[in-house]
């Protein structure tokens, strides 16, 4: 490729070779290493970009299996560039070669600027799709940065948290919303990683029992167009350009690299305070969208190949793409370049940022060989055979947008999965309609899900909402979505909410149902601490956030989603239920139990593992199970002994407790089966203040519970 190609560009200058790999730029003192894989271009030309935005080119002539490369001299950390391609224009062919377009690295460290919504970041004109849009995108879209990758992690690895999986307590936050509101944090530091670092954040975490914070998308992520021109944007963050750079607009240490070396001090800060960090990831789409949608980065280099495509007749290639992500594209990860680019990512992210785990977005995307799910496929062989990767925590949210994509249940064993099957009976217990039987199932785990393939609990990432649907607050204020905030006249957000508003939509000043809310909330939130599994928590639910009924608040960036931490209404009696229920749940093992209970007891002669009580003072029989009107069970969980050993071996002894829920609306005099281990019972966690943590009873006598009541006693 000649300079006279690319002339509108300025300066030609001579690079270096440099080497083929590691993909992205790698600085040195000495120079700068820049590679790129685009294996269908006929010229590539890394563009550099001064501090007036002027730009100059540097043909790289040298290339190997696809990868283009070169290095130069006297590069330093800061230094925004991008990449220019040229190529074949062939859309029904899956080329979209168009060097009039700057395009991100995909390897980039970090990134700068961002996009804007106009013709120039798109690769055509919407009436003329098959001609290439000769408009200069450079002016309208971001950079990437070259960094310095060092970073003091002083004692990091021996302060490291490695919690277990079930001894885990997982915290769903927004890096933003968390602290944008936040009166502790300083001004300059609120929404940002650094916010989120600070002591008055980090110390909540640990005194709530937070073992680990599950962050909302933090890798590069730019708003959709369509959601631009709406004068909205993106708040989650689903919609990914750059795998390897945390995002720059929740850096409060700028975009030249900064927001890397925040993010490493925000790790090791929470890691100091034994908190766990994973990230929420989005490898099954990118910020792209369909072939329609700009041209920011992958699309640039390797269409055909990065995107997975509708199969033709005959197998014939076919350019439409095949989304079963719902935003216009489906990563192909059985390209073994994209494929090389997620794993690439995902050990970065561990060895590099120094992150403890994942939850992958539409798991179920990534899982399939054509058009089918495959269990077999490289990317899940590749991250269990891989030694970084198969030892961090991995959950899945095992579902896509399409019919075949549901697999809960259906992981393979080493990925624990978001278990909506609990979501949603526990949503319809508390509001009165859920079958005893499955309520059991999903409070000892759910053993219908994971026992089968010798999984355990800690599989089962129960939860009752997350960031996707109303708040806890909003389940019992509203029984439909109010999303007219996200200008789509209400029709987003699912409807199948199993909410139920007490008598009154949305909030109110009426006592009675106020406070009927704030125990239902504090049930659910009991409920979910104290079941078998991983409990993952929402942001601000332990306090009453409300988002105002708004159940898809993707586009929010405001006050409808940050953390309201203001004192007045912050229903801290719900804050003190849950921090109860985590510190009992953390103290006493037979709440968190590795082996499936077995309804059998663990040494000849003493208590079952796991009984189910009927509150008449008898254990459940069969007819029980299918009885349409019982509302109140009891779930009693010995410790004496546990079945699984100590470290060393060693018997390990807890205490017994009966964990009683009442979701119907009337009181019971709840009566205990007499027996020969246990003579007296005492209350140690109560949504009923007619029964308070202290009460005593003994096992002959009734304890008196109101209706929509969680009561925990333990054995004396």
């Amino acid at each position: 490729m000649s300079p006279v190609t690319w002339k509108m560009l300025g300066e030609t200058i001579p690079v270096w070779p440099g080497r083929a790999w590691p993909l992205g730029a790698t600085w040195s003192p000495a120079s700068t290493n820049f590679a790129v894989y685009t294996p269908d271009a006929t010229g590539v030309q890394l563009c550099l970009f001064d501090e007036n935005g002027d730009e100059t080119a540097y043909d790289l002539t040298e290339h190997m299996l696809g990868i283009w490369h070169g290095a130069l001299p006297d590069i330093q950390p800061g230094q925004r560039y991008g990449y220019r391609v040229a190529g074949p224009w062939d859309p029904p062919n899956g080329h979209r070669f168009n060097p009039k377009k700057l395009l991100l690295d995909p390897y980039a460290r970090a990134t700068s600027g961002t996009i804007k919504a106009e013709q120039p970041i798109f690769g055509a004109r919407e009436d003329r799709r098959l001609e290439p849009d000769a408009t200069d995108s450079a002016a309208y879209t971001a950079r990437s940065v070259v960094v310095d990758p060092a970073f003091d992690w002083e004692d990091e690895e021996a302060v490291r948290p490695h919690h277990r999986m079930r001894d885990s307590v997982i915290y769903e936050l927004h890096v933003k919303g968390f602290t944008k509101l936040h009166d502790r944090v300083p001004e300059h530091l609120r929404g940002t990683y650094a916010g989120l670092a600070d002591p008055a954040v980090t110390s909540y975490l640990r005194d709530l029992g937070v073992t680990t914070v599950e962050l909302l998308p933090v890798q590069q992520f730019f708003s959709e167009p369509w959601l631009s021109e709406r004068g909205l944007s993106n708040y989650w963050g689903y919609n990914t350009i750059s795998y390897f750079a945390p995002d720059a607009s929740y850096s409060s240490s700028g975009d030249r690299g900064g927001q890397v070396h925040e993010f490493k001090q925000m790790v090791k800060a929470l890691h100091r305070e034994g908190i766990e960090v994973i990230l929420d990831v989005v490898y099954n789409h990118t910020a792209e969208g369909g072939p329609d949608g700009p041209t920011l980065s992958f699309r640039g280099f390797d269409d055909r190949g990065f995107y997975k495509r509708v199969i033709g007749q005959d197998g014939a290639f076919d350019d439409r793409y095949w989304d079963v992500t719902g935003c216009g594209n489906t990563v192909n990860a059985w390209n073994p370049l994209a494929l090389r680019l997620i794993l690439d990512s995902l050990r970065y992210w561990v060895t590099e940022m120094h992150v403890d785990g994942f939850r992958f977005d539409l798991m179920s995307a990534l899982t399939r060989t054509g058009y089918d799910i495959d269990f077999q496929c490289a990317l899940l062989i590749a991250i269990d055979q891989d030694p970084i990767l198969r030892h961090v925590k991995l959950i899945a949210e095992p579902w896509d947008v399409s019919m075949d994509g549901y697999l809960v249940g259906q992981m393979p064993p080493q990925w624990a999965e978001w278990n909506d099957k609990y979501r949603d009976t526990m949503r319809d217990f508390w509001r009165g309609q859920a079958p005893i039987h499955a309520v059991a199932t999903r409070l000892a785990g759910s053993s219908d899900l994971y026992a089968d393939d010798g999984r355990t609990a800690s599989n089962s990432i129960n939860f009752i909402t997350a960031h996707d649907g109303f708040t806890m607050r909003d389940l019992v204020s509203y029984n439909g979505k109010h999303n007219e905030a996200n200008k789509e006249d209400n029709r987003d957000g699912t409807d199948n909410n199993r909410s139920w508003n007490h008598g009154v939509e949305g909030e109110t000043n009426n006592k009675n149902v106020l406070a009927l809310r704030r125990r239902q909330v504090a049930n659910l939130m009991a409920t979910l601490c104290l079941s078998n599994g991983v409990p993952m928590l929402t942001a601000g639910d332990e306090r009453g956030r409300t988002q105002g009924g708004n159940n898809n608040a993707y586009c929010q960036d405001n006050e409808i989603s940050w953390m309201d931490w203001s004192a007045d209404d912050a229903w801290l009696d719900v804050y003190e239920i849950t921090k109860a229920a985590l510190r009992l749940r953390r103290e006493h093992p037979a709440l968190r139990q590795r082996h499936w209970f077995e309804g059998a007891p663990t040494i000849p002669g003493g208590p079952a593992d796991l009984a189910w009580l009927h509150p008449d003072g008898r254990l459940m029989r069969g007819r029980d199970w299918n009885d349409a009107g019982l509302r109140t069970i009891g779930m009693f969980v010995s410790g004496t002994p546990l079945r699984e050993p100590g470290p060393r071996g060693e018997q390990r002894i807890d205490d017994s407790f009966a964990l009683w829920f009442n979701a119907g609306d009337v009181p019971v005099d709840l009566r205990h089966p007499e027996n020969d281990w246990i003579d007296e019972l005492e209350v140690v966690l109560s949504t009923d203040p007619g029964a308070p943590v202290g009460t005593r009873i003994k096992i002959t006598d009734p304890l008196h519970i109101d209706g929509r009541t969680v009561v925990v006693v333990k054995a004396v």
